[in-house]
């Protein structure tokens, strides 16, 4: 199934081929998803006893709280919000600070939905439907049972560091970082190899999305590698996009 959002590096097109290295045992694991993101490969794989979306981006990690809890909240809240590059500008620069969880949902949804390559930075100019009822339900419905969460990439594996889990992580790509809406929590080089540090001493089992350059290559040196491309989503110019595939097992 979909996911209700694109989202800048999303595994829409990756997911086969993660999915595909999964253990074979693997709905028998706890799955967590580190950095959650658009959740492409939660949506996409068989559903497991015990599952964790996370992610760092509270905005993003309340827009699928609402959707889990309230959905028909969230789509009366799009009952008459036009696909407009004025309502787009307008979402784009309000204080939502002061908004209910619902009303800062749909605001994100918007922005992702109606923007230019959902990088939330400028209208779309596109015919489309802001608000796909049928994906939200689907969504609804998967994440019944999911736990979501809300913390630091080193918090989450910490807690779940036991046999019995695995864990999928599809970080910010080393020198694209850029791209991502991780607002304060800038993921610098320091973190890259935080994250390797500790996927070292994870006693479970995981597997790993990047990007395939010799930082990333020398970095997990350690562990299984596999090199696979897809179209690029980040560029222009360059129309395939080189990526590892990196697990403990």
């Amino acid at each position: 199934m979909d996911s209700i959002i694109a989202w800048v590096g999303g595994k829409k097109i990756l997911r086969k081929e993660i999915v595909k290295r999964f253990p074979s045992n693997y709905a028998e694991y706890k799955y967590v998803e580190v950095f959650g993101g658009a959740g492409w490969v939660l949506f996409y794989k068989d559903i497991s006893e015990f599952e964790v979306y996370n992610d760092i981006n509270g905005e993003l990690v309340n827009l699928f709280r609402c959707v889990k809890y309230h959905p028909e909240a969230l789509e009366k809240e799009f009952e008459f919000i036009l696909n407009s590059r004025e309502v787009f500008n307008r979402f784009k620069t309000c204080n939502f600070e002061h908004m209910t969880d619902i009303q800062r949902a749909a605001r994100y949804l918007y922005l992702i939905r109606a923007s230019y390559s959902a990088k939330m930075g400028s209208f779309g100019v596109k015919s489309r439907d802001i608000l796909n009822m049928e994906v939200l339900k689907n969504v609804n419905k998967r994440l019944s049972k999911t736990v979501i969460e809300n913390k630091s990439f080193p918090d989450i594996i910490k807690y779940f560091n036991k046999e019995d889990v695995l864990l999928y992580l599809d970080p910010p790509y080393h020198n694209t970082e850029y791209f991502y809406d991780t607002g304060k929590f800038d993921f610098n080089e320091e973190k890259h190899i935080l994250l390797r540090d500790m996927l070292e001493e994870f006693k479970g089992k995981f597997i790993l999305s990047y990007n395939d350059d010799e930082f990333i290559r020398d970095l997990y040196k350690n562990f299984k590698i596999d090199a696979v491309s897809r179209p690029n989503n980040l560029s222009c110019t360059r129309k395939e996009f080189k990526e590892l595939i990196i697990r403990n097992y």
